[in-house]
């Protein structure tokens, strides 16, 4: 395989500094014509290093998750931003479910100063943030721990989940699909994220802009099954009709 130019490589970086690169930037960036960079970009493509999308790259392929460490350098003030936005409707006293994500670990942080919360997680990132937390009183889940990213995975997680009856749940994605279709990776963490949204009175999905442009393999659900969603950037337009018809309440954070 050949070695990447040093070009190829600064762009890398910066893909993974800002969760995506733009072509038109790029050709600034690097005084080179577009159709450079888009040789560049396939190339990076190729090695499943980035993934295409209109007018640039993404991080990530349709296949495959970045990982962990990737995936929380990607538009942390985004990130942060939903996070706040998300935990606010959340109220004291009452009951909720989180699952994997950076972005819901995001709501973790957020949720601090809450009071009388009882919060059930498969994911130990979110754990560790809540663990001193005085006003959340914490249980999580049992099974496999995914070594990747802290997630608790497989039959074991899905019976425990299957245990509760919450009154919110905090749910993220990989990717979000034009036709509203809710998508990841792992079909163990699928299924935690599918008995999740089942136990929930009221599911809210916490994504940045970034899901839209992604694909993944594996279905989760529909956004006809989220309650709300908490967004840094508008919906496309075929997206934003499905969440109207389905009532589904939209909450554009401004950064």
């Amino acid at each position: 395989m050949d070695i990447l130019s040093s070009r190829q490589n600064k762009i890398l970086a910066l893909a993974g500094k800002d969760g995506r690169v733009d072509v038109e930037e790029l050709s600034i960036t690097f005084d080179v014509s577009p159709q450079t960079i888009r040789k560049d970009l396939n190339i990076l493509c190729d090695r499943q290093l980035l993934q295409r999308v209109h007018g640039g790259a993404i991080v990530g392929s349709g296949i495959e998750n970045v990982s962990y460490e990737a995936r929380g350098l990607l538009a942390p003030e985004s990130k942060k931003a939903i996070g706040k936005i998300a935990a606010t409707l959340i109220p004291d006293n009452s009951s909720l479910l989180i699952n994997i994500g950076t972005t819901t670990e995001q709501v973790a942080y957020a949720l601090k100063d809450h009071r009388g919360l009882l919060v059930i997680t498969n994911n130990v990132n979110a754990v560790a943030i809540m663990k001193d937390f005085l006003g959340i009183e914490l249980i999580i889940a049992g099974g496999q721990v995914r070594r990747s990213d802290g997630g608790i995975i497989g039959v074991a997680a899905v019976d425990f989940i299957n245990q509760f009856k919450v009154d919110y749940a905090v749910i993220g994605v990989s990717a979000i699909d034009e036709d509203g279709s809710l998508l990841d990776y792992d079909f163990r963490e699928v299924r935690v994220a599918q008995a999740i949204i089942e136990n929930a009175r009221h599911v809210i999905l916490v994504a940045d802009r970034m899901k839209l442009e992604r694909n993944a393999p594996i279905r989760i659900g529909h956004i006809s099954q989220i309650n709300t969603i908490v967004m840094d950037d508008e919906l496309p337009q075929k997206l934003h009709a499905s969440c109207k018809k389905h009532e589904v309440d939209m909450v554009i954070v401004n950064k």
